[in-house]
């Protein structure tokens, strides 16, 4: 869900980021060719001013303008007479006079912008502008032998013209075109239909040109101003977007704070800790969500803990009445001598000890749920042989041999709360001592399991479980005649799997090697830092 917050947020930055810079940067570059086409035509059209004078000192005026152009811009002046073929010294003869872009300035009095790309613009621009013979009047006609006839509706003098053109400031392609228009005395056409090379104007069919000139302006400068424009925009986009995302994942951590402790409420109730409670936090939704949780949280586990009290309460009530109720019999049984009688005392009797095993193991099961204590760093190897000496006696009596095996030292330590471990190796010892046959043999084996478990595995030698029992064997008041026989109260391993599991371990049932039964307990382990406490020996205590 923060991964998502996250990226609708970096994703609705960046919709608002380019929407704002994307159409600013189209118009800076729109302005930037726009004022260099200006510019350059301004130039190309005051040169071709100097031509149309037509004397020498006009020509010597443009060739020095031409060589401080070249020399203070990226741009080259070239010009070709009317004829397309014969220079005018001192300038230099175009390489191409004969081009369409010459051909449209000499013949129809055009005026071209050539960007040679419809993409931006080319390598370079390309302007070529008409130039035409001074001191002629707008729609007079010139004779062969240079006489000239008024003109009965002329636009003013030709000079006056020239200097408006010359003097006059432009405000774009169209108006520049007219300048050229107004310099020749003709008429403008602006024409802004094709970026790659444009007629910008024409003059009117009186007007003589004596040339052309042309100005090829280099756009690599643009260019790079181009790249300057596009990429402080691409790098203040990408940092904006970093930081939207910094900001975007603090901010949905803080949204989904509330969310994530309701989870680890969650996650610490399904694992049994009835305790776990969220903080009332966060939006006005979260909090009400959490507050219900808590709410149904505190009324289970009041209702689970009366429970467990009431189970507590009445196994240790009911403890003692059992135990009168079998010393009378047990009394009774000794002053009877009629052996149908004694065989009915004997009965009474064992199921009063069943009835008290029961109850022995509810109390036990109910202690392990409604308490889990701290686990402590405890030597397994020193246990087991303490409870085994404790069980050995009872094994001898029907003559099972217990053996102990396994690659576990005396240093290996696992993390047990007080007395768990004792319980679980008494309950798994008394079911199978309880399931071997006569001079039978049960192995509890001691291995590492890995960097962090130990494993403790008793395996007998009785008519072992098939997998359906296996799977149900840890369910309470479940007894398997293979392993529990009749006289058992179903809680020893649902005692084992609780205590187990309290302390982070897991405990499984499989097949002996053989036939039988392997009870597998894995532990966990403490490292050779930790401090150990050594078992305490006791009796044998059975849940059933």
């Amino acid at each position: 869900m923060i991964r998502r917050l996250i990226v609708s947020y970096v994703a609705l930055v960046g919709v608002a980021l380019a929407a704002f810079t994307v159409p600013v940067a189209f118009t800076l570059t729109s302005q930037l060719r726009g004022d260099t086409e200006e510019s350059v035509l301004r130039e190309a059209t005051t040169m071709a001013l100097l031509l149309g004078d037509g004397d020498a000192p006009a020509r010597e005026a443009l060739a020095r303008m031409a060589g401080a152009y070249a020399d203070e811009t990226p741009g080259t002046v070239e010009v070709a007479t009317a004829d397309g073929r014969s220079a005018m010294p001192p300038l230099p003869l175009t390489a191409r006079p004969h081009d369409a872009a010459f051909g449209d300035a000499l013949e129809r009095g055009r005026t071209t912008v050539d960007w040679g790309s419809r993409f931006v613009w080319g390598p370079e621009l390309v302007i070529t502008v008409p130039a035409y013979a001074r001191g002629e009047v707008t729609g007079g006609a010139e004779d062969d032998d240079g006489g000239a006839t008024e003109s009965g509706d002329g636009d003013g003098d030709r000079e006056g013209e020239t200097g408006a053109a010359a003097g006059g400031t432009t405000g774009g392609t169209g108006e520049a075109a007219g300048e050229t228009g107004a310099a020749a005395g003709g008429t403008v056409e602006a024409d802004d239909a094709d970026d790659g090379g444009q007629a910008v104007g024409s003059a009117g069919p009186t007007d003589r040109i004596v040339g052309a000139v042309r100005v090829r302006y280099a756009t690599a400068d643009l260019t790079d101003r181009l790249w300057r424009i596009w990429g402080f925009r691409a790098i203040l986009a990408v940092g904006v977007l970093a930081v939207a995302a910094g900001l975007g994942a603090i901010v949905a951590r803080l949204l989904t704070k509330p969310l994530r402790q309701l989870n680890d409420m969650a996650s610490r109730f399904g694992d049994g800790d009835l305790t776990a409670r969220s903080p009332v936090t966060g939006p006005q939704e979260t909090r009400t969500l959490a507050r219900t949780l808590n709410q149904g949280a505190e009324r289970l586990d009041t209702l689970v803990a009366s429970q467990r009290i009431f189970v507590a309460d009445a196994s240790h009530q009911l403890r003692t009445p059992l135990t009168a109720l079998r010393l009378s019999l047990d009394n009774i049984a000794d002053g009877v001598d009629d052996e149908f009688v004694r065989e009915d005392v004997e009965q009474a009797t064992a199921e009063v000890v069943r009835m008290s095993r029961l109850v022995s193991g509810l109390l036990v099961l109910a202690r392990a749920e409604a308490k889990v204590s701290a686990p402590e760093p405890l030597a397994l190897r020193e246990l087991v042989e303490e409870r085994l000496k404790v069980w050995r006696p009872a094994a001898d009596e029907r003559g099972v041999t217990i053996v102990l095996t396994g690659d576990a030292d005396d240093r290996a330590r696992v993390l047990a709360g007080a007395g768990n471990l004792d319980q679980v190796l008494d309950n798994v010892l008394s079911n199978a001592l309880e399931v071997s046959p006569d001079r039978g043999t049960i192995t509890v084996r001691v291995e590492t399991g890995g960097p962090e478990e130990a494993v403790l595995e008793v395996l007998d030698q009785g008519p072992g479980m098939s997998a359906a029992e296996q799977a149900r064997a840890f369910d309470r008041f479940w007894r398997g005649q293979g392993l529990t026989g009749r006289s058992g109260s179903g809680l020893g391993l649902a005692i084992v799997k609780q205590l187990v599991t309290d302390d982070g371990g897991t405990v499984t049932l499989r097949d002996a090697p053989g036939g039988g039964l392997c009870v597998r307990i894995g532990l966990r382990t403490v490292g050779d830092g930790t401090r150990w406490i050594s078992p305490r020996p006791g009796a044998p205590r059975s849940g059933g």
